[in-house]
């Protein structure tokens, strides 16, 4: 099936390239490292001996946030690594965050045969690390033809993929049959893998590493200042956290709601692309006697309705101020949900729609700890939110589940790292 992938790949990239390249334009940041797609990574200093090379691959934020502590591992246990990112936000991140940690970093190149080899030949790895669902089948067949050891680690499957791939059982082995070790997120992941056909013996339940998440709190100072540059005032803030096109307005809804009775407080927006910022300024600008202000223009000049944190990275800095969190992509028509895994980390109430589908086990064990409100539709949501907003007693009583939730979900990263050193030294022998 190998040969049939790569005799079609470069047809069907060919014509999928208009809306990918324009999608690329939209959110921006591609240009300047473009060869990167076309496997030209940057090259990179002779291997040492004793220091294996780990290419590890991290799709977007989310994934490049909870790396950290991998790399770290991966450091600790005397590897360098090479990390690569699929979006401008992730490589943004990349650097920002790993560039004194990381042997060298870059955009994932495609996946056609004569760009992928052409990373191989350059970065030269000993081991590969793959996060969540990137199982790309020419990365994992020039894995294979080099004899070097592939693990998907914080390995899911969504609901979409594990259909899909049911009713196609030969492109499940196919997909699965070059990653040499599949860490999954839960014990549901590791059952729906190995009905697709992974051998048992190559599954293990590690847990979600997102649940491991770290992050610095806020000064008082900085929450102040953070607060002002925003606009926010000195009233409770309802964060839609990740948002996607026709949420945005039933949060506003929902705030006009709070508003009515009696309720001091701010929308705070932040769309889960920040390219969208000019789709929401128009929409805003049609909203009679609303102020608003985007992140990005700079520091807010007075109080606002709404904010729009139309910025990368800051997501988290933004979560601490809510008082109220709606994780995004829920609402119908959209299924897959964003992750409320940084508000439960950082015990906010949250709520979310039905559609959190890359999420289910996640959301349906917050559900029944209490750690988190479901509203079916987008008329529910616009009931729950101005209800929150008005009792801090359920608000109180949600955020200390959510804590809770989060402290006894820990040491996935703990557990992946110690299969990755395993293997790192076993490779040493």
């Amino acid at each position: 099936m190998l040969w049939l992938y790569r005799l079609l790949f470069l047809p069907v990239l060919v014509v999928m390239a208009p809306a990918y390249l324009l999608r690329m334009r939209r959110r921006g940041g591609y240009g300047n490292e473009f060869a990167h797609r076309f496997g030209a990574l940057p090259r990179l200093p002779a291997k040492q001996r004793g220091r294996p090379r780990v290419w590890l691959q991290a799709v977007s934020v989310g994934e490049m946030l909870a790396v950290g502590p991998i790399i770290a591992g991966l450091r600790a246990a005397g590897a360098e690594v090479f990390l690569t990112t699929t979006t401008s936000t992730g490589r943004r991140l990349a650097l920002d965050r790993y560039s004194g940690s990381v042997l060298g970093s870059g955009y994932f190149p495609l996946d056609a045969r004569w760009f992928s080899a052409r990373a191989w030949r350059r970065i030269e790895p000993d081991l590969v690390l793959l996060a969540e669902g990137e199982r790309w089948p020419e990365h994992l067949a020039q894995a294979a033809a080099r004899g070097v050891p592939v693990i998907n680690f914080n390995a899911r499957l969504s609901d979409r993929s594990y259909a899909r791939l049911r009713r196609w059982p030969a492109a499940a082995r196919f997909m699965f049959r070059g990653v040499t070790r599949v860490l999954a997120c839960s014990e549901q992941d590791a059952a729906r893998f190995i009905e697709l056909g992974v051998p048992a013996d190559r599954v293990a339940t590690s847990g979600n590493i997102k649940l491991d998440v770290t992050i610095e709190p806020l000064t008082e100072t900085e929450r102040i200042q953070l607060r002002r540059e925003l606009g926010l005032g000195d009233g409770l803030v309802l964060l839609g956290s990740s948002t996607w096109p026709g949420e945005e307005a039933v949060l506003l809804a929902a705030w006009r709601a709070a508003r009515a009775a009696g309720r001091r407080v701010t929308l705070l927006l932040v769309p889960r692309h920040a390219e969208r910022r000019a789709e929401l300024a128009g929409w805003l600008a049609r909203e009679p006697g609303l102020r608003s202000h985007f992140r990005s223009r700079g520091p807010a000049p007075g109080e606002v309705d709404v904010a729009v944190g139309d910025t990368t990275g800051e997501l988290r800095k933004f979560t601490q101020l809510a008082d109220v969190v709606f994780v995004g992509k829920s609402l119908a028509p959209h299924t897959e949900g964003q992750t409320p895994v940084e508000a439960a980390a950082l015990a906010r109430p949250m709520v979310f729609g039905p559609g959190m589908g890359n999420f289910r086990l996640i959301a349906r064990d917050l559900l029944a700890r209490g750690a988190a409100v479901e509203a079916a539709e987008a008329a529910a949501l616009a009931e729950v939110l101005p209800r929150l907003l008005g009792d801090p007693a359920e608000r109180a009583r949600l955020a200390a589940a959510a804590a809770a939730w989060q402290t006894a979900n820990g040491g996935a990263v703990a557990r992946t790292l110690a299969v990755v050193t395993r293997e790192l030294e076993r490779l040493a022998k």
